[in-house]
C-alpha cells in the first residue's frame, strides 16, 4: 500500500473518539468528532493548488485528500469549537512512492500550510511528520480493519512533548441509522474496554 492508496481506503465519514493527554498538567481530555474524507486525483484541482502554493511542480503530486470535521473536548469554552477543512497533496519520492512530501493547506498543530515528510512502515500505517516554526509533530494512522482505523500523535514544543493524542475513527455506513454496523459494536466493546 503507498499513501494514495491509503487516502482511497479511508475515504468516507467516519465518528472518532479521542483522548489527549496534556503532560505538562499530567491530565487527559476526552473529545469525539465527525470526520468527512473524499480522495483526490492528481488531475484535480485543489491537489495542483496546494502544489504551486508550496512551490512543487503539480505533475509530481500523486493525488490527494479533501477532508472535514466537527468536533468538541471536554475542557472547551463556550467560544471555541474544533470545526474545520484542509486539503493535502501527496508528492512521492521518485525512488520509492512509500514516501515523500506532504503538503497541506492547514497543518495539525498550527493553522497555516505546512510541508511535512510522509513515510508508510512495515505494517502499512501512514507516518506523518512535521515541523513548525515553534513545534514539531509525528501522527501515525493505521487500520485495525477496513472500517476502523486508530490515530496517535504527539506534539512536541520548547524542548519538550506537550500532547500525545490517542484516536479510534469507526467508518459511519450509510445505512448506519437504521441497522447499526458490526464494527460500531465492535468499537463500542473497544470503548468499554477503556473505561470511556
Amino acid at each position: 500500500m503507498d499513501a494514495m492508496e491509503f487516502f482511497i481506503s479511508s475515504a468516507g465519514e467516519w465518528r472518532s473518539q479521542r483522548s489527549t493527554h496534556h503532560l505538562a498538567f499530567r491530565q487527559a481530555e476526552v473529545g469525539d468528532s465527525n470526520i468527512q474524507v473524499t480522495a483526490l486525483g492528481a488531475d484535480d484541482a485543489r491537489v495542483a493548488e496546494i502544489c504551486q502554493m508550496h512551490e512543487v511542480d503539480p505533475i509530481r503530486a500523486a493525488g490527494g485528500a479533501f477532508v472535514t470535521w466537527h468536533g468538541s473536548m471536554a475542557w472547551d469554552k463556550d467560544d471555541e469549537n474544533h470545526k474545520g477543512s484542509t486539503v493535502f497533496a501527496i508528492v512521492p519520492d521518485p525512488e520509492n512512492p512509500r514516501q515523500g512530501l506532504m503538503l497541506r493547506e492547514r497543518g495539525y498543530a498550527e493553522i497555516m500550510p505546512v510541508a511535512g515528510r510522509f513515510e508508510m512502515d512495515d505494517q502499512d500505517g501512514l507516518l506523518l511528520i512535521t515541523e513548525y516554526e515553534t513545534m514539531s509533530s509525528i501522527e501515525r494512522f493505521w487500520f485495525a480493519n477496513p472500517n476502523v482505523r486508530m490515530r496517535t500523535s504527539s506534539v512536541k514544543r520548547f524542548g519538550g512533548f506537550s500532547t500525545s493524542t490517542f484516536c479510534t475513527e469507526v467508518r459511519v455506513e450509510p445505512d448506519a441509522a437504521s441497522e447499526p454496523a458490526a464494527t460500531e459494536a465492535a468499537a463500542t466493546e473497544f470503548y468499554s474496554a477503556l473505561g470511556w
